[in-house]
């Protein structure tokens, strides 16, 4: 038998692997495996043909089926390993092989290289062209592996992180001030679109976008210009620069939320609205005055995707007597329901999740906030503005006179605006508004210190409700946790001495939570209601019996107690807790 020359081995190997491709129809295949019907799949299709979206993403949105399975489908019918991808599964030094375009182009991620082959996770292995694209611009063997599309994007938004490059159009802005000194200032340079310092920028938004971050702060310092990200509640350092393109970043922000450029002795605050990933981001802008120049803080608030922005009552993680007794109280036609917390709780979210249950075609709702947040569809919100003497308070006011039947107040923060709320709360209106108290317990003497009268704060204010935000632990690197002494004490003192501590979790620390162990945050929660034991101990002006009858009327529903549920169950950490609650056991 003739041997064949390396010209026609290769053809014939080529030949072989073609043959060996088989070509799947994704809906039969999934109709032969009894994952969906016959109707659902013809359904699907023609959605298919009139929308122009891909089969398996309309049979997942439309329930037919989920992603993993459809996965799992595919990697039994190709015969090839089902991974389910994390971060920390990737070596970066192959990911850098593949450029981001051509990765989410091909909806692909190099995995890791075993010798001369690389291995390439794909969301759809049956696309056989990506697979020779791919192979040609890794210029090696490829052994692909299916991979869930949402797990897909999720590495990869977080692989493809912007700092190196942010930190790249600051070199070349610092080099481009330091060739031109009159510059200085960065007043030019602020105004050109395509300047490094609009690159800069916008770059920096978009990976905030994908660290999840809340806030953005850019704090000049004497040598350099530091940026950091808030995630989770926590700051963490993003970008370190020059000191010297301060000034064009700061005037840069200035001129896009229409501040006085000039003006630099003065705090100033505005907002702008800026586009990401096809998604408007409300930008809350705040300028200082401090010793090395002016600081920025922007507070970024996504208004594309209102379900992913406010969470409705549901979905916020109540304990369900709390989640129970707000929903009664919203169904009703008047009285007052406050929320307290410190600044960054979810206080917001929260009155926003109710005004979401109640905005019915019926109802006439009013905000009045400080600055507005959120928007939604049907209801009418005023901002305020001291400046023009449009205050809380005379807004409110005026807003009595729109014949409204829910009325928000972003905040109480003067006699005026207290009086008025719970008049009107008396009156016949929903109120729902924020104080800024500890607790449920020293609200009602909070609202009395602010001129209050008795009164009528034990007619108007029908609930409180007390929040905090906590940490939860990262899924992808948690571990069972055996507490500390201290934080056996701490649980022991909420809990009981005979309560067992069993389930305890914590993160150790990985790629996917930037190696802090946290990963989001969960609402912590204490409701108390005005009971007619409450409310009689209140105005008997008997402050220890006041808060006997009160810690009576919580029991169970307090922030402590909420937050050890959350110890206990493994969504956070016994010290996170201690921290939050601001109890610490010696």
């Amino acid at each position: 038998m003739k041997a064949l020359d390396p010209i026609e081995f290769k053809a014939v190997s080529a030949a072989v692997s073609a043959g060996a491709r088989q070509k799947v129809r994704l809906g039969d295949m999934l109709v032969a495996t009894g994952l969906i019907t016959g109707a659902q799949l013809q359904s699907a299709l023609a959605e298919q043909k009139r929308s122009g979206r891909r089969l398996g993403r309309i049979l997942i949105e439309d329930g037919s089926t989920d992603e993993e399975s459809i996965a799992r489908a595919l990697s039994s019918q190709l015969q090839l390993t089902y991974l389910e991808l994390t971060l920390d599964m990737v070596s970066v030094r192959v990911v850098k092989r593949l450029p981001e375009v051509q990765a989410r182009k091909f909806r692909v991620l190099p995995i890791d290289e075993i010798g001369d082959v690389v291995r390439v996770g794909m969301a759809d292995p049956t696309d056989y062209q990506a697979q020779d694209e791919v192979q040609r611009l890794l210029n090696c063997e490829i052994d692909p592996v299916v991979v869930t599309e949402t797990r897909l994007n999720a590495v990869l938004d977080r692989l493809y992180s912007k700092s190196e490059e942010i930190t790249g159009f600051a070199k070349e802005l610092g080099l481009e001030m330091a060739g031109d000194p009159a510059s200085g200032d960065g007043a030019a340079n602020a105004t050109v679109d395509d300047a490094p310092v609009a690159k800069l920028l916008q770059t920096l938004f978009e990976d905030a976008l994908r660290s999840r971050a809340s806030d953005i702060h850019v704090e000049p310092q004497e040598r350099k210009l530091q940026i950091r990200f808030r995630v989770d509640g926590a700051l963490m350092i993003h970008t370190e620069a020059e000191s010297r393109i301060a000034p064009a970043v700061v005037q840069r922000l200035k001129l896009m939320s229409g501040l006085d450029i000039a003006e630099r002795r003065l705090p100033q605050d505005g907002r702008f609205v800026a586009k990401m990933r096809n998604q408007p981001i409300d930008m809350r802008i705040s300028t200082m005055p401090t010793q090395f120049g002016e600081s920025v803080v922007l507070r970024l608030l996504p208004q594309g995707a209102q379900g992913a922005s406010l969470l409705s009552l549901e979905r916020l993680g109540m304990p369900a007597p709390i989640f129970q007794k707000i929903s009664e109280f919203i169904s009703q036609a008047q009285g007052m329901l406050l929320v307290t917390g410190p600044t960054g709780s979810g206080k917001t979210t929260t009155l926003y999740g109710a005004l979401a249950e109640m905005n019915k075609p019926h109802a006439k709702i009013i905000t009045v906030e400080d600055p507005v947040e959120y928007r939604l569809p049907g209801i009418n919100q005023v901002q305020v503005n001291d400046k023009i003497g449009l205050t809380f308070a005379s807004v409110l006011r005026s807003t009595l006179r729109q014949d409204p039947d829910i009325v928000l107040v972003g905040e109480m923060r003067d006699r005026d605006t207290v009086e008025t709320g719970l008049r009107a709360a008396m009156t016949g209106h929903m109120v729902l508004t924020t104080l800024h108290t500890n607790d449920a317990i020293s609200t009602p003497m909070r609202l009395l210190d602010m001129g209050a009268p008795r009164y009528l704060i034990t007619t108007s204010l029908r609930l409180v409700l007390a929040q905090r935000l906590v940490r939860t632990v990262c899924q992808e690197c948690s571990q069972p946790h055996p507490p500390t002494a201290q934080e056996e004490s701490f649980l022991r003192s909420v809990l009981g001495a005979q309560h067992p501590l069993a389930g305890l979790q914590q993160g150790v620390g990985c790629a996917n939570c930037n190696r802090t162990g946290h990963h989001g945050r969960h609402g912590v929660y204490e409701l108390l209601d005005m009971s007619p034991a409450v409310v009689h101990a209140f105005n008997n002006d008997d402050t220890g019996a006041y808060m006997a009858a009160s810690r009576r009327e919580i029991g169970e529903l307090s922030l402590a107690r909420h937050a050890c549920d959350l110890v206990l169950a493994g969504r956070t950490t016994a010290r996170e807790a201690m921290r939050v609650i601001g109890r610490v056991v010696e």
